[in-house]
């Protein structure tokens, strides 16, 4: 499980270009989640997004602490919480976290969003 979701994301960063507006997948478009879980999607997906990145060597991505370890088990704790809070398939997370990565690619809000996520991380105890 942990492979696959990483692999989506960190495909999903691998494009050419980001996405524009209109070609990813509008968060959106999906069904509502409660902001905790909207949130907990958005960091996992931010998560995922550095972490290639600094494994890449990225110097932008290397001024955070490294979220390689703790991102992962962050990432794969939101998905099995939101597939067992919701039903919602592993495909379907995926979908989520793929949908996530577009939009924070397309927007460039990466460092924006990064600090609350750094701060939601270490309130959750990993």
């Amino acid at each position: 499980m942990i492979a696959k979701f990483l692999a989506l994301v960190f495909f999903a960063t691998q494009a050419a270009a980001p996405p524009a507006p209109q070609d990813a997948p509008a968060a959106d478009a999906l069904s509502p989640l409660p902001a905790d879980q909207q949130g907990a999607i958005r960091c996992s997906a931010a998560f995922a997004l550095i972490a290639e990145r600094q494994r890449q060597g990225d110097e932008a991505a290397l001024v955070y602490p490294p979220v390689g370890e703790r991102g992962r088990e962050f990432f794969v704790r939101t998905g099995a919480r939101l597939m067992d809070e919701t039903g919602m398939t592993r495909d379907a997370v995926e979908a989520r976290l793929r949908a996530q990565a577009g939009v924070i690619l397309a927007e460039g809000s990466l460092d924006e969003i990064m600090p609350a996520c750094l701060m939601l991380l270490d309130a959750s105890g990993l």
